[in-house]
């Protein structure tokens, strides 16, 4: 790559990182304050929030990050005229390393995209999983108390006879009356708190399960053994399903199984979106901005506006209007990646030729 595409390149990316450096720390931020109270409540340390707070932001970033890039670009390409260089690169015929830059920075982008969304973020979301699932199950264990009725969360209620040193639970009981239309109440001899492959259970053996529906009528359920997810006593499902696996672990397992069925495509594709997004967005911005104005004093729209009433016009489009079959999530960054051409090409005057190059 020339010394131009690469002075260009680092200009981009600085002015995308140093955006998205700020909105990540604000929304780190939000995210603190968000799990404070909760996990305050839940006799959790100050490590525990900031760890969850750091877990769940991959999947904000993937959300966010395409935006950042869009706005870095088009700061970028406003300075560069601000200060005249960008008339002087389309005077001296330049204008080829400054679309290899953009390219460049266009493939760099997806792909980051691409590691968040396939790899990073689903690895995040298990490891938050199983955190968030270990501190339901230590609030349902240091909750419960002998002869002690004990509210786990709005609604749940839990006591036992007593508990032995290894962990078994004799003679328990626990009411959800979360829902008032269809109160349930759970009965076991004995129970103790374990893990399977699903996460942190409450094994419960020789009990049963009582329910009232909407007419008040009661039914009963007798188990002899039955598993029931901590996450249900405390309100607080963890994640789970293929959003936990990451698209290596998906691609094998189909493979595994010789088909391919369709809620893992259609997860795959949703994460390939993404990079889409980052394709699509940037192609506008470098059509919009990539052209020097003969104004002295042009009036232009700020880039910030421009690129996020793009992003949620692409989000609106791809919600309201999507296509059908698996590339539902697609129509948005596609009607977006056909205007971005189009004007390029409009502004390129491919249709018309190319003006001759200068000679030296």
């Amino acid at each position: 790559m020339a010394r131009l595409s690469r002075y260009l390149l680092g200009l981009f990316w600085s002015e995308a990182m140093a955006l998205f450096a700020v909105a990540a720390f604000l929304l780190f931020l939000i995210q603190c304050l968000r799990l404070f109270d909760d996990l305050a409540q839940k006799g959790q340390s100050l490590f525990t929030m900031l760890g969850q707070a750091l877990l769940g932001m991959p999947a904000l970033g993937t959300g966010f990050l395409y935006v950042c890039l869009g706005i870095g670009l088009g700061r970028a390409l406003r300075t560069l005229q601000g200060n005249s260089e960008l008339q002087v690169m389309h005077v001296n015929a330049l204008l080829p390393a400054l679309v290899r830059a953009i390219l460049a920075y266009i493939a760099m982008g997806a792909l980051l995209l691409l590691l968040l969304a396939h790899i990073v973020t689903p690895l995040s979301q298990r490891l938050l999983g199983d955190w968030t699932a270990q501190i339901a199950a230590d609030v349902v264990s240091r909750s419960m108390v002998p002869h002690k009725i004990v509210a786990l969360s709005n609604g749940v209620s839990v006591t036992m006879d007593a508990r032995d040193a290894s962990g078994d639970i004799t003679g328990f009981f626990a009411d959800d009356n979360r829902n008032p239309k269809a109160r349930r109440t759970y009965f076991a001899r004995t129970a103790i708190i374990t893990r399977d492959t699903e996460g942190y259970v409450l094994r419960m053996q020789d009990g049963a399960i009582q329910q009232f529906n909407e007419g008040g009528h009661l039914s009963e359920f007798r188990f002899g053994r039955y598993d029931l997810n901590v996450d249900e006593l405390t309100g607080k499902p963890s994640f789970s399903g293929g959003t936990e696996q990451t698209s290596f672990g998906l691609v094998a397992q189909a493979l595994a199984a010789k088909s391919w069925p369709p809620e893992i495509t259609a997860e795959l594709l949703r994460r390939s979106v993404e990079a889409l997004r980052v394709i699509a967005i940037c192609l506008l911005v470098a059509a919009l901005a990539m052209f020097p104005s003969g104004d002295r004093r042009p009036a232009q729209v700020p880039m910030e506006f421009v690129v996020l009433g793009a992003a949620f016009v692409e989000r609106g489009f791809g919600t309201f209007v999507p296509l059908p079959g698996p590339l539902a999530q697609a129509s948005g960054p596609l009607l977006l990646a056909f205007a971005a051409l189009a004007l390029l090409a409009f502004r390129l005057q491919i249709f018309s030729g190319m003006p001759q190059r200068r000679s030296a």
